[in-house]
């Protein structure tokens, strides 16, 4: 299920964010790499593939093609956030990256940046013939 080892629901005061990722996209996997170079040890988050947790999406109401499209990300409570306030939750863990967050989120830029994000996704899925 989860590309970590770790379970646990809290680590360091930090509580746990589970990030679902397209695994498949060479893209996707270097963000990954960058992002898991550049938190702290203690960052807790569990990254998984969407792909292989289809069904535990599902279970949460979020489709496969859904979640290929944007990025998800399931607070310790359970709840969920997609695209640009599921960037915010991530970057939240990345020293010095926080205000990024808080930037991508605001009423002007969100809005465009979504846009930009989603037709990116989309060319990339029907390019590699996955939509």
């Amino acid at each position: 299920m989860s590309d970590t080892a770790s379970q646990q629901p809290q680590r360091d005061g930090l509580p746990l964010i589970r990030i679902y990722y397209d695994a498949r996209c060479p893209v996707c996997r270097r963000e990954r790499a960058r992002y898991e170079r550049l938190s702290r040890q203690d960052a807790n988050v569990e990254w998984w593939d969407a792909t292989d947790n289809a069904e535990h999406l599902a279970a949460r109401g979020i489709g496969l093609e859904q979640a290929l499209l944007s990025l998800h990300v399931e607070t310790a409570q359970g709840q969920i956030r997609e695209g640009m306030p599921a960037y915010r939750l991530l970057l939240a863990r990345i020293p010095g990256l926080a205000w990024l967050g808080w930037l991508i989120t605001r009423p002007l830029i969100e809005p465009a940046l979504t846009r930009v994000y989603d037709a990116w996704v989309r060319r990339r899925q029907c390019r590699d013939g996955r939509l």
